[in-house]
């Protein structure tokens, strides 16, 4: 079964979380969300982490190793990716996500936290209207576009575009598995 982790903060774009939340159950991935000290949540119009009566407790920021996730998902609305960028254990793990090939998707604000992981040095994205400014200082290539895949690095230029986010998600872990069955063979 693939994993994925959604790592967020108080005030996260509810569109975000909820829409990448459920496509990722849709898909059979386990998904975990990743919180400050697992603490619940809330998003910028009251969505609540955890998110229904079927979702497990949120998991803290330092429980999250790479070695257990096949993607990670950074959600926007500005609070959110702005607080959780400032936590070590989060950007080692981003960092870790990316040196392995694993996938790094970020949504609207939150590259944010890929800006603060030092990731983007050289990468092809697109970025929200805000933050394109930050991702060209950060060494990102800024594409006009709603979704730009890196080779493991999906980033979406607003939450609207979600649903080809997630499409892209999908198919770079699947590109990834490829890529591993492959060296597993040689």
């Amino acid at each position: 079964m693939k994993r994925a982790v959604i790592i967020t903060g108080p005030g996260f774009q509810d569109h975000d979380v909820i829409y990448s939340y459920y496509r990722l159950r849709e898909e059979g991935y386990q998904v975990d969300v990743a919180t400050k000290g697992g603490a619940p949540v809330k998003g910028k119009y009251g969505v609540p982490l955890p998110m229904d009566r079927n979702a497990k407790p949120n998991i803290p920021f330092e429980e999250l190793s790479a070695n257990n996730y096949d993607a990670v998902i950074l959600t926007g609305g500005h609070e959110a990716p702005d607080r959780v960028r400032q936590d070590m254990n989060v950007l080692a793990f981003v960092k870790e996500m990316d040196a392995l090939g694993k996938v790094v998707g970020g949504l609207c604000h939150g590259p944010w936290i890929m800006i603060s992981a030092q990731i983007m040095r050289g990468r092809n994205a697109c970025a929200y209207i805000g933050m394109v400014d930050d991702m060209r200082n950060s060494g990102a290539n800024i594409i006009d576009a709603d979704v730009i895949t890196d080779r493991n690095m999906v980033t979406c230029s607003y939450y609207g575009e979600v649903g080809k986010f997630m499409q892209a998600v999908f198919a770079a872990v699947e590109a990834g598995a490829g890529r591993q069955r492959q060296a597993v063979a040689a």
